[in-house]
């Protein structure tokens, strides 16, 4: 499982637990199954109305990915283009050929395909930056499909709440606290799950799958500039370093946390 995703649903169960267990009398105070039903019901229901039925489902089996740990195997894509580089160089075709039935990468797998086929250099990248921008567009369309949902939840949640204040009305005339007091408490339920669901589920699904496309567009763009080098010729070597420098772990960019002077005074403080 997911790391962090393994930590998020801990602290959730904690913080739920608190709330159970130490600010109400009861734990089954805050258990109101007809308005959990209303926000589970009608946000799907929304949703449903909303998308069309494919791409609801199609995102529901994506729930998974969040909690997994997906490697983008951006490594093993670095090393195939660098074998491939070195083939192609050579001018083995063949053996660049050979290669490429092994690769499991389809957007590697039909660059090169295009490099071996003397297809010009910009319609490469016109095809290629279209499957980068297509994948970008459809996965954003997938979270934004949770996202809708966050809006969703809180507002049939309200909903809940005002179903449960009709009926709260419909007693206060008998003015008895024992009934009003419950009722009030299930009609602010609904717009505690409500939110609960929208800031503890959907969101975090949201952000979750939309770094997972920018983990991906990395690794696409990454293949993309492999490709650009392969179609130059460049030398191997080069290729390797230049796709290595898409992977590597850098400090900031922008201000140097120590300043070149104090770290060499200090290394030869060390030294002495």
């Amino acid at each position: 499982m997911n790391p962090s995703t393994l930590i998020g649903i801990l602290a959730s169960i904690v913080l739920l637990a608190s709330v159970l267990l130490f600010t109400a009398e009861s734990p089954q105070s805050f258990v109101n199954l007809p308005g959990l039903a209303i926000v589970l019901a009608g946000t799907l229901a929304a949703t449903f109305i909303s998308y069309p039925l494919k791409e609801v489902v199609r995102v529901v089996r994506l729930v998974g990915l969040v909690f997994r740990r997906e490697n983008t195997y951006t490594r093993d894509d670095i090393k195939e283009l660098v074998d491939m580089s070195r083939l192609w160089f050579k001018g083995d075709v063949r053996a660049v050929e050979a290669a490429l039935d092994k690769t499991r990468n389809p957007f590697l797998r039909t660059g090169i395909q295009l490099v071996i086929a003397n297809t010009k250099e910009e319609e490469i990248f016109d095809l290629l930056r279209w499957r980068i921008a297509r994948l970008k567009a459809r996965e954003h369309a997938e979270a934004q499909i949770f996202r809708t949902m966050a809006t969703y939840a809180p507002a049939f949640g309200m909903i809940g709440t005002l179903v449960g204040l009709v009926n709260m009305l419909e007693v206060m005339e008998a003015g008895d606290l024992n009934v009003i007091g419950p009722r009030m408490a299930v009609a602010l339920l609904t717009t505690f799950y409500g939110i609960l669901l929208a800031n503890l589920v959907f969101k975090p699904i949201a952000v979750k799958l939309e770094r997972r496309t920018e983990e991906r567009l990395i690794a696409m763009n990454m293949v993309l500039e492999g490709i650009s080098l392969i179609t130059k010729r460049r030398l191997p070597s080069f290729i390797e370093e230049t796709l290595n420098s898409f992977v590597a772990n850098y400090h900031d960019e922008i201000r140097d946390p120590v300043r070149p002077s104090e770290r060499e005074s200090g290394e030869a403080g060390q030294g002495a």
